[in-house]
């Protein structure tokens, strides 16, 4: 069984929808084939739709265009295949590039050669076969506490094994896809053995069982429980814009890793053209939108994340953080890594 869906068409109001079987997924994509009738794009979504909503207002507003829109934060892809080639999806918008990279796996997208996109996006942050594009950057970096922790101290990724930090740091989950993402960054850059040399350390470092998200790492240091975290920089944004929690930020400085070296591990969010998309004109108007100047400064504006379309400026919240050099490393050797990473963390029983 699938898990439950927020169904928006329009946006303008929704509903709970669970999935238990091919009749349920035939009246979806009824539902969603007459929107697309009516000159639309269907979206589905790992990314919140508070978050995607400024987007498709300028969208729309530019284009006379409709965004249907579907958000879950899992199981869209499965949900994809099961509908097959009736399935009413045009595009997938995904929170980071591993899932990109399972939607290309799965089959459920289709190589797209357009000028205009390729022309915006460097290579470096699209599949060389066409099957995805990123949308924004976000780096991985460290995170320390002001009170406890000289920056001086920890410059690199390497730094974190130190054995003056044991019992000092806090994770997220090693199976994470963002913390995936890093660790198979690490094994194209550095190879396995280094790789698992440094998970190893940071284990035998940390404060606690991984657990919770980035922002649990934060509010962990602020409590005094660790002094270190590893998080991604749009949820120091996040923070600092939520009365709760911007005590969290304040406690921490966020610092770039690798700086004077291979430059900071950056993972993307991004976007795929549905391989039977059945409103293909309307996706490539939309998937283009996203890639424009305009569609790229609201992305760093309302969602704290850095453009990936080079001469865009990030908001100046962003560039308060100070400039920052990213690795060079092409997310496909990333790709080509990920499974190594997941065994690594299996074998090292990171988690436990």
């Amino acid at each position: 069984m699938f898990p439950v869906f927020q169904k928006f068409f329009g946006r303008r109001s929704f509903a709970a929808l669970t999935t238990a079987s091919l009749a349920a997924v035939g009246l979806l994509a009824s539902d969603l084939g007459t929107a697309a009738q009516a000159q639309s794009v269907n979206v589905y979504s790992y990314r919140q739709t508070f978050l995607m909503e400024p987007l498709f207002e300028a969208f729309e507003e530019e284009t006379g265009l409709k965004v249907n829109f579907l958000y879950a934060s899992k199981g869209l892809l499965e949900r994809a295949r099961a509908e097959g080639s009736l399935s009413p999806v045009d595009v997938f918008l995904t929170s980071d590039f591993g899932r990109l990279q399972d939607a290309k796996s799965m089959g459920l997208t289709q190589a797209l050669d357009d000028e205009a996109i390729n022309a915006a996006l460097p290579a470096q942050y699209r599949d060389s076969e066409g099957h995805w594009f990123g949308l924004t950057r976000r780096a991985r970096v460290i995170y320390a506490a002001k009170d406890r922790i000289d920056p001086a101290s920890v410059q690199r990724y390497e730094d974190l094994t130190k054995p003056e930090f044991k019992g000092q740091i806090c994770i997220r989950s090693g199976t994470h896809n963002y913390n995936i993402g890093l660790f198979a960054a690490m094994i194209a850059s550095q190879g396995v053995e280094a790789t698992e040399a440094w998970l190893t350390g940071i284990k035998a470092n940390l404060a606690r069982r991984p657990q919770g998200n980035d922002r649990a790492q934060v509010k962990a240091i602020k409590e005094g429980e660790c002094s270190l975290a590893i998080g991604n920089t749009y949820y120091m944004g996040k923070m600092l814009n939520n009365p709760e929690q911007v005590a969290w930020a304040q406690a921490v400085n966020l610092i770039f890793p690798n700086q004077d070296d291979r430059g900071a591990h950056v993972n993307i969010s991004g976007m795929a053209l549905a391989k039977h998309a059945p409103n293909r004109e309307a996706a490539l108007s939309f998937m283009r939108f996203l890639l424009s100047d305009k569609a790229q400064a609201i992305y760093s504006a309302e969602n704290y994340e850095y453009p990936v379309v080079p001469g865009v400026e990030p908001s100046e919240l962003l560039q308060s953080w100070g400039d920052f050099k990213a690795e060079e490393l092409p997310l496909s050797a990333m790709a080509a890594e990920r499974s190594t990473a997941s065994k690594l963390v299996e074998k090292l029983r990171f988690n436990n």
